[in-house]
């Protein structure tokens, strides 16, 4: 299922090991060339204190759910100083929202307000195009996918000639969490992901 951008941002990290809200996402940090997400900046009251970070590698996302995104605890956390996987998307600061969308023969289709992605490994898949104004009375917005991207710099996202007009469709509000609640059945969630540790050896 894919979900809006809306959904990942200010979205509970919960801890397995305090059995409870440690944080929230502010703003996800993107890398251009493939348009994922690979982590995000948080946001709380020890955030940033205390040796705690203020970064999360989306590698140590065990599970993600209606109740939010779950970690083991705030060892989960990095700086900036100690993410050097990272540091290059940290410099890039990218975001499509806000950026123009052309064709490759500089047809303007209009510029990014939203996205939609895929929460199990926060690929984004679409990109919802609102329309200059002119075209706006007859078709207000594009759903656009991200495999008809071409290139990206850093004001426009250039994409193929062939213009679909796919109109948008209303993304659910419903998530369906596909694991076992920890926070109410007092077990945990099972461990898809390889360990990060393992990746960085590698």
């Amino acid at each position: 299922m894919l979900v809006n951008s809306s959904k990942i941002i200010g979205t509970p990290v919960l801890s397995l090991h305090v059995t409870g809200k440690i944080a929230e996402t502010t703003q996800p940090i993107i890398d251009p060339h493939n348009l994922k997400i690979v982590a995000f900046y948080l946001a709380g009251p020890l955030v940033g204190k205390d040796e705690v970070g203020d970064i999360l590698d989306v590698r140590y996302i065990r599970e993600f759910s209606d109740l939010g995104m779950i970690v083991n605890s705030y060892d989960d956390f990095t700086t900036r100083e100690d993410a050097l996987r990272l540091e290059k998307f940290l410099d890039y600061n990218y975001t499509p929202i806000g950026k123009k969308v052309v064709t490759k023969k500089g047809t303007k289709l209009g510029k990014v307000i939203d996205y939609t992605l895929d929460p199990n490994d926060f690929q984004i898949h679409q990109l919802i195009i609102q329309r200059p104004p002119l075209k706006a009375l007859m078709d207000p917005e594009l759903v656009i996918s991200v495999k008809q991207v071409v290139k990206i710099n850093d004001n426009e996202i250039i994409v193929k000639d062939e213009e679909q007009k796919i109109r948008r469709e209303s993304v659910k509000e419903e998530f369906v969490p596909n694991f076992v609640n920890p926070f109410r059945e007092q077990s945990y969630a099972p461990i898809q992901n390889q360990n990060p540790d393992e990746l960085d050896r590698k």
